[in-house]
């Protein structure tokens, strides 16, 4: 299964986001969404599970709370919008823990649990540019998690 991985939007998807998403199974969006375009553009793409993050005032309807559990190809995600809103990283509770909000990529391993934050697409911090990522699994594992850069160095 082909997770992508997005945050930090702020109302705007740019095309080369877009791109890096297609083919993807399912889309999770870590928050400041800042328009109902951008889910409804993902959407096209795979199924999406979003949370609220700190400049989203909007209503997404009832699927978008502040924080989400779902499980994907038997792996347990949480996702929050800001890092300090993540539970402890314990395994036994879920597998994968999902963030947005510092707009600075990360793929790590924490306490046995995969952290992923995918950066920002639109607003980019620090010297990646802009991000998204994706996180590949097979049969309850995680194969590969990556940040994909969407501009040529």
């Amino acid at each position: 299964m082909k997770i992508g991985v997005i945050s930090d939007t702020h109302g705007s998807l740019p095309p080369l986001a877009r791109k890096a998403l297609e083919g993807c199974d399912h889309i999770i969006h870590a928050g400041d969404i800042c328009g109902q375009n951008v889910l409804l553009r993902l959407e096209q793409i795979a199924p999406v599970t979003a949370v609220y993050g700190n400049c989203d005032f909007d209503d997404y309807g009832p699927d978008v709370q502040s924080k989400a559990q779902v499980t994907l190809d038997g792996l347990r995600f949480y996702i929050a919008h800001r890092p300090q809103d993540l539970p402890y990283l314990n395994p036994a509770q879920f597998d994968v823990a999902i963030h947005g909000h510092t707009h600075i990529p990360v793929v790590k391993r924490e306490h046995g649990v995969l952290l992923v934050n995918p950066g920002s697409p639109s607003r980019p911090r620090g010297d990646e540019g802009p991000t998204v990522a994706c996180i590949e699994t097979k049969d309850g594992l995680v194969k590969d998690a990556r940040i994909i850069p969407l501009l040529s160095r």
